[in-house]
Protein backbone atom coordinates (compact mmCIF):
# COMPACT_ATOMS: atom_id res chain seq x y z
CA UNK A 1 0.00 0.00 0.00
CA UNK A 2 1.54 3.15 -1.08
CA UNK A 3 1.57 5.91 1.36
CA UNK A 4 -0.73 8.93 0.85
CA UNK A 5 1.60 11.31 -0.59
CA UNK A 6 2.56 9.28 -3.70
CA UNK A 7 1.51 10.46 -6.47
CA UNK A 8 -2.43 9.98 -6.93
CA UNK A 9 -4.57 9.28 -10.11
CA UNK A 10 -7.64 10.73 -8.46
CA UNK A 11 -9.46 11.16 -5.31
CA UNK A 12 -12.68 8.97 -4.28
CA UNK A 13 -15.59 11.36 -2.37
CA UNK A 14 -18.98 10.26 -1.92
CA UNK A 15 -22.35 12.19 -1.60
CA UNK A 16 -23.64 12.50 1.90
CA UNK A 17 -26.99 10.37 1.96
CA UNK A 18 -27.61 9.36 5.13
CA UNK A 19 -29.53 12.15 7.06
CA UNK A 20 -29.73 11.03 10.21
CA UNK A 21 -25.79 11.14 10.66
CA UNK A 22 -25.31 14.40 10.57
CA UNK A 23 -26.28 15.30 14.26
CA UNK A 24 -26.04 18.61 15.39
CA UNK A 25 -25.89 20.28 11.49
CA UNK A 26 -28.05 19.22 8.63
CA UNK A 27 -27.18 16.68 5.60
CA UNK A 28 -27.76 20.28 3.53
CA UNK A 29 -24.84 21.57 5.69
CA UNK A 30 -22.98 18.40 5.08
CA UNK A 31 -23.46 18.32 1.30
CA UNK A 32 -22.20 22.19 1.46
CA UNK A 33 -18.91 21.28 3.57
CA UNK A 34 -18.39 17.93 0.72
CA UNK A 35 -19.19 20.36 -2.41
CA UNK A 36 -16.20 22.82 -0.68
CA UNK A 37 -13.68 19.80 -0.15
CA UNK A 38 -14.55 18.59 -3.55
CA UNK A 39 -13.70 21.76 -5.42
CA UNK A 40 -10.25 22.21 -3.26
CA UNK A 41 -9.20 18.88 -4.04
CA UNK A 42 -10.62 19.16 -8.03
CA UNK A 43 -7.93 21.82 -8.21
CA UNK A 44 -5.02 19.72 -7.61
CA UNK A 45 -6.07 16.27 -9.31
CA UNK A 46 -9.37 14.85 -10.84
CA UNK A 47 -12.18 13.98 -8.50
CA UNK A 48 -14.85 10.81 -8.40
CA UNK A 49 -17.96 11.81 -6.58
CA UNK A 50 -19.81 8.67 -5.72
CA UNK A 51 -23.76 9.87 -5.33
CA UNK A 52 -27.03 7.66 -5.19
CA UNK A 53 -28.68 8.17 -7.95
CA UNK A 54 -31.57 10.23 -6.19
CA UNK A 55 -29.05 12.84 -5.52
CA UNK A 56 -26.72 13.05 -8.84
CA UNK A 57 -28.68 16.43 -9.79
CA UNK A 58 -28.34 17.52 -6.79
CA UNK A 59 -24.72 17.01 -6.49
CA UNK A 60 -24.09 18.12 -10.03
CA UNK A 61 -25.41 21.77 -9.26
CA UNK A 62 -22.91 22.08 -6.43
CA UNK A 63 -19.87 20.90 -7.37
CA UNK A 64 -17.31 21.65 -10.57
CA UNK A 65 -18.36 20.46 -14.43
CA UNK A 66 -14.31 20.44 -14.41
CA UNK A 67 -12.12 17.64 -12.67
CA UNK A 68 -15.02 15.90 -11.49
CA UNK A 69 -16.27 12.96 -13.03
CA UNK A 70 -20.03 11.94 -11.06
CA UNK A 71 -20.17 7.89 -10.79
CA UNK A 72 -24.00 6.99 -9.70
CA UNK A 73 -24.13 4.23 -7.40
CA UNK A 74 -26.25 3.32 -4.35
CA UNK A 75 -24.42 4.30 -0.97
CA UNK A 76 -25.68 4.85 2.59
CA UNK A 77 -23.04 7.15 4.03
CA UNK A 78 -20.77 9.30 2.28
CA UNK A 79 -17.54 7.80 4.96
CA UNK A 80 -15.40 6.34 1.84
CA UNK A 81 -12.39 6.40 3.68
CA UNK A 82 -14.02 3.54 5.30
CA UNK A 83 -16.00 1.76 3.29
CA UNK A 84 -14.14 2.32 -0.18
CA UNK A 85 -11.35 -0.05 -1.91
CA UNK A 86 -7.59 0.47 -0.72
CA UNK A 87 -5.49 0.48 -3.51
CA UNK A 88 -2.25 -1.81 -3.32
CA UNK A 89 0.66 -1.25 -6.06
CA UNK A 90 3.41 -3.33 -7.42
CA UNK A 91 4.87 -5.65 -9.99
CA UNK A 92 3.53 -3.39 -12.92
CA UNK A 93 -0.52 -3.64 -11.71
CA UNK A 94 -2.61 -2.14 -9.18
CA UNK A 95 -5.17 -3.76 -7.39
CA UNK A 96 -8.12 -2.68 -4.88
CA UNK A 97 -8.56 -4.80 -1.34
CA UNK A 98 -11.96 -4.67 -0.49
CA UNK A 99 -12.03 -5.32 3.27
CA UNK A 100 -15.44 -6.72 4.61
CA UNK A 101 -17.34 -3.13 6.39
CA UNK A 102 -19.91 -3.80 8.59
CA UNK A 103 -20.36 0.06 9.09
CA UNK A 104 -18.48 0.57 12.48
CA UNK A 105 -19.24 -2.82 14.23
CA UNK A 106 -23.15 -1.91 13.13
CA UNK A 107 -23.34 0.96 14.41
CA UNK A 108 -25.22 2.29 11.58
CA UNK A 109 -28.27 0.78 9.37
CA UNK A 110 -28.38 -0.43 6.92
CA UNK A 111 -25.17 -0.76 5.38
CA UNK A 112 -25.77 -2.84 2.74
CA UNK A 113 -25.10 -0.33 -0.56
CA UNK A 114 -21.93 0.95 1.21
CA UNK A 115 -20.55 -2.86 1.98
CA UNK A 116 -20.77 -3.47 -2.05
CA UNK A 117 -19.67 -0.01 -2.27
CA UNK A 118 -16.21 -0.49 -3.01
CA UNK A 119 -16.61 -3.57 -5.91
CA UNK A 120 -18.66 -0.68 -7.61
CA UNK A 121 -15.85 1.79 -8.08
CA UNK A 122 -13.42 -0.92 -8.90
CA UNK A 123 -15.60 -2.40 -11.70
CA UNK A 124 -16.19 1.26 -12.60
CA UNK A 125 -12.66 2.04 -12.83
CA UNK A 126 -11.12 -1.28 -14.02
CA UNK A 127 -8.82 -2.12 -11.66
CA UNK A 128 -8.40 -5.49 -10.06
CA UNK A 129 -10.56 -6.20 -6.92
CA UNK A 130 -9.05 -8.73 -4.35
CA UNK A 131 -11.36 -9.52 -1.29
CA UNK A 132 -10.49 -9.69 2.47
CA UNK A 133 -12.78 -11.50 4.84
CA UNK A 134 -11.09 -8.86 7.46
CA UNK A 135 -13.71 -5.88 8.97
CA UNK A 136 -11.49 -3.20 8.24
CA UNK A 137 -12.14 0.25 8.11
CA UNK A 138 -9.56 2.72 5.65
CA UNK A 139 -9.83 5.86 8.12
CA UNK A 140 -8.33 2.79 11.34
CA UNK A 141 -4.63 2.65 9.45
CA UNK A 142 -1.92 5.08 8.19
CA UNK A 143 0.81 3.57 6.52
CA UNK A 144 4.38 4.63 5.43
CA UNK A 145 4.60 3.17 1.78
CA UNK A 146 7.89 1.16 3.20
CA UNK A 147 6.41 -1.70 5.21
CA UNK A 148 5.00 0.27 8.13
CA UNK A 149 1.48 0.36 9.49
CA UNK A 150 0.04 2.56 12.42
CA UNK A 151 -3.30 1.62 14.12
CA UNK A 152 -5.00 1.89 17.30
CA UNK A 153 -6.03 -1.76 19.78
CA UNK A 154 -9.30 0.15 20.44
CA UNK A 155 -10.53 -0.15 16.94
CA UNK A 156 -9.00 -2.94 15.09
CA UNK A 157 -9.26 -5.26 18.35
CA UNK A 158 -12.80 -4.13 19.03
CA UNK A 159 -14.77 -7.37 19.39
CA UNK A 160 -17.23 -5.75 17.16
CA UNK A 161 -14.99 -5.85 14.33
CA UNK A 162 -13.43 -9.62 14.27
CA UNK A 163 -14.37 -10.77 17.11
CA UNK A 164 -12.69 -14.58 16.44
CA UNK A 165 -9.22 -12.72 14.99
CA UNK A 166 -6.74 -12.10 17.47
CA UNK A 167 -3.60 -9.56 17.13
CA UNK A 168 -1.55 -12.08 15.56
CA UNK A 169 -4.22 -13.34 12.89
CA UNK A 170 -5.06 -9.59 12.13
CA UNK A 171 -1.03 -8.72 11.57
CA UNK A 172 -0.78 -11.70 9.03
CA UNK A 173 -3.94 -10.44 7.01
CA UNK A 174 -2.61 -6.88 6.69
CA UNK A 175 1.06 -8.36 6.38
CA UNK A 176 -0.34 -10.24 3.44
CA UNK A 177 -2.43 -7.72 1.21
CA UNK A 178 -0.68 -5.06 2.24
CA UNK A 179 2.83 -5.84 2.60
CA UNK A 180 3.55 -5.09 6.24
CA UNK A 181 6.21 -5.73 7.83
CA UNK A 182 6.31 -3.71 11.00
CA UNK A 183 3.00 -3.18 12.99
CA UNK A 184 2.52 0.28 15.75
CA UNK A 185 0.08 -0.67 17.72
CA UNK A 186 -1.29 2.49 19.10
CA UNK A 187 -3.89 1.80 22.34
CA UNK A 188 -6.91 4.71 22.18
CA UNK A 189 -7.73 6.98 19.85
CA UNK A 190 -9.78 10.20 21.02
CA UNK A 191 -12.02 10.21 23.40
CA UNK A 192 -14.47 11.95 21.39
CA UNK A 193 -14.40 9.13 18.82
CA UNK A 194 -16.75 7.18 20.11
CA UNK A 195 -18.76 6.08 16.07
CA UNK A 196 -15.40 4.69 14.63
CA UNK A 197 -13.82 3.53 17.92
CA UNK A 198 -10.70 4.93 17.96
CA UNK A 199 -10.02 5.69 14.27
CA UNK A 200 -6.20 6.61 13.76
CA UNK A 201 -6.52 9.20 11.11
CA UNK A 202 -8.04 11.25 14.12
CA UNK A 203 -4.38 10.94 15.91
CA UNK A 204 -1.75 10.13 13.85
CA UNK A 205 -0.11 10.68 10.69
CA UNK A 206 3.06 9.68 8.92
CA UNK A 207 4.71 12.83 7.22
CA UNK A 208 7.63 10.66 5.73
CA UNK A 209 9.01 7.02 6.41
CA UNK A 210 10.11 7.14 10.15
CA UNK A 211 8.04 10.68 11.53
CA UNK A 212 4.98 10.89 12.11
CA UNK A 213 1.92 13.86 13.65
CA UNK A 214 0.80 12.68 16.57
CA UNK A 215 -1.78 14.42 17.93
CA UNK A 216 -1.57 15.27 21.58
CA UNK A 217 -3.72 17.92 23.39
CA UNK A 218 -3.38 21.26 25.96
CA UNK A 219 -2.66 20.46 29.66
CA UNK A 220 -6.04 19.79 31.37
CA UNK A 221 -8.17 18.02 28.33
CA UNK A 222 -9.15 14.37 28.90
CA UNK A 223 -7.14 13.41 25.97
CA UNK A 224 -3.72 14.02 27.62
CA UNK A 225 -3.32 10.13 29.05
CA UNK A 226 -3.71 8.81 25.96
CA UNK A 227 -1.86 10.95 24.04
CA UNK A 228 0.91 10.62 26.10
CA UNK A 229 0.56 6.76 26.06
CA UNK A 230 0.34 6.69 22.20
CA UNK A 231 3.31 8.94 22.40
CA UNK A 232 5.61 6.25 24.56
CA UNK A 233 4.60 3.74 21.78
CA UNK A 234 5.60 5.33 18.80
CA UNK A 235 8.81 6.45 20.69
CA UNK A 236 9.48 2.93 21.67
CA UNK A 237 8.69 1.85 17.95
CA UNK A 238 11.88 4.15 16.43
CA UNK A 239 9.73 6.94 15.13
CA UNK A 240 10.44 10.68 15.39
CA UNK A 241 7.32 12.37 16.50
CA UNK A 242 6.22 15.67 15.91
CA UNK A 243 3.38 16.76 18.39
CA UNK A 244 0.49 19.04 17.77
CA UNK A 245 -0.82 19.87 20.93
CA UNK A 246 -3.32 22.39 19.23
CA UNK A 247 -7.37 20.74 19.62
CA UNK A 248 -10.50 23.07 19.29
CA UNK A 249 -13.43 21.93 20.68
CA UNK A 250 -17.03 23.01 19.74
CA UNK A 251 -20.30 22.09 21.05
CA UNK A 252 -22.50 19.57 20.02
CA UNK A 253 -25.23 18.14 20.70
CA UNK A 254 -25.12 18.01 24.40
CA UNK A 255 -21.27 16.92 24.50
CA UNK A 256 -17.72 18.89 23.74
CA UNK A 257 -16.59 18.08 19.98
CA UNK A 258 -13.43 17.78 18.63
CA UNK A 259 -11.97 19.12 15.48
CA UNK A 260 -8.72 17.27 15.02
CA UNK A 261 -6.42 18.70 12.46
CA UNK A 262 -4.75 15.60 12.17
CA UNK A 263 -7.69 14.63 9.82
CA UNK A 264 -6.10 16.07 7.08
CA UNK A 265 -6.00 14.84 3.19
CA UNK A 266 -2.78 14.74 1.77
CA UNK A 267 -3.62 15.29 -2.07
CA UNK A 268 -1.41 16.27 -4.80
CA UNK A 269 0.84 19.02 -3.86
CA UNK A 270 -1.89 19.97 -1.12
CA UNK A 271 -3.41 19.18 2.36
CA UNK A 272 -6.97 19.64 2.85
CA UNK A 273 -7.46 20.10 6.55
CA UNK A 274 -10.01 20.70 8.69
CA UNK A 275 -10.20 23.90 10.71
CA UNK A 276 -12.22 24.73 13.38
CA UNK A 277 -13.29 28.12 12.36
CA UNK A 278 -13.74 29.53 15.87
CA UNK A 279 -10.31 30.18 16.21
CA UNK A 280 -8.89 31.71 13.61
CA UNK A 281 -5.40 32.36 15.67
CA UNK A 282 -5.42 28.63 16.32
CA UNK A 283 -6.58 27.28 12.92
CA UNK A 284 -3.60 30.19 11.48
CA UNK A 285 -0.62 27.67 13.85
CA UNK A 286 -1.65 24.49 12.45
CA UNK A 287 -2.04 25.07 9.02
CA UNK A 288 1.60 27.23 9.18
CA UNK A 289 3.17 23.74 11.13
CA UNK A 290 1.33 21.23 8.64
CA UNK A 291 3.03 23.54 5.39
CA UNK A 292 6.29 23.21 7.30
CA UNK A 293 6.03 19.48 7.53
CA UNK A 294 4.62 18.88 4.34
CA UNK A 295 6.51 21.59 2.43
CA UNK A 296 6.11 20.80 -1.07
CA UNK A 297 2.26 20.66 -0.50
CA UNK A 298 -0.30 23.65 0.23
CA UNK A 299 -2.48 23.64 3.07
CA UNK A 300 -5.96 24.58 2.17
CA UNK A 301 -8.21 25.09 5.53
CA UNK A 302 -11.86 24.19 5.08
CA UNK A 303 -14.24 24.28 7.89
CA UNK A 304 -14.61 21.58 9.12
CA UNK A 305 -17.27 21.64 11.85
CA UNK A 306 -20.16 19.73 9.84
CA UNK A 307 -18.13 17.05 9.41
CA UNK A 308 -16.96 16.83 13.08
CA UNK A 309 -20.78 16.94 14.21
CA UNK A 310 -21.21 14.09 11.87
CA UNK A 311 -18.61 12.12 13.41
CA UNK A 312 -15.51 12.74 11.32
CA UNK A 313 -13.30 14.61 8.93
CA UNK A 314 -11.86 15.80 5.51
CA UNK A 315 -9.86 12.45 5.72
CA UNK A 316 -12.70 10.34 6.69
CA UNK A 317 -14.26 12.04 3.44
CA UNK A 318 -11.90 10.83 0.73
CA UNK A 319 -9.63 7.81 -0.08
CA UNK A 320 -6.82 8.15 -2.94
CA UNK A 321 -6.56 6.24 -5.36
CA UNK A 322 -2.39 5.68 -6.80
CA UNK A 323 -1.33 6.30 -10.24
CA UNK A 324 -0.31 3.48 -12.17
Amino acid sequence: MPAEWAPHEMTLVAWPQREDAWRGTTIEDARDTHAEVVAAIAEFEPVLLVVDPSQAGDARGRVPAENVEIFEAPIDDSWLRDSGPVIVTGEGRRAGIDFTFNSWGEAFLPYDNDAAIAGRILDHLGIEKISSDLVLEGGSIAVDGEGTLVTTGQCLLNPNRNPDLDQAAIEAELASRLDIEMFVWLDQGLIEDEDTDGHVDNICAFIEPGRVLLQTAPEGDPNVPNAQANLARLVDAGLEVVELDLLPRIEGEGDSVVVPYTNFYIANSALIVPVSGIDPDMDAQALELLGRLYPDREAIGIDGRTLALGGGGIHCITQQIPAA
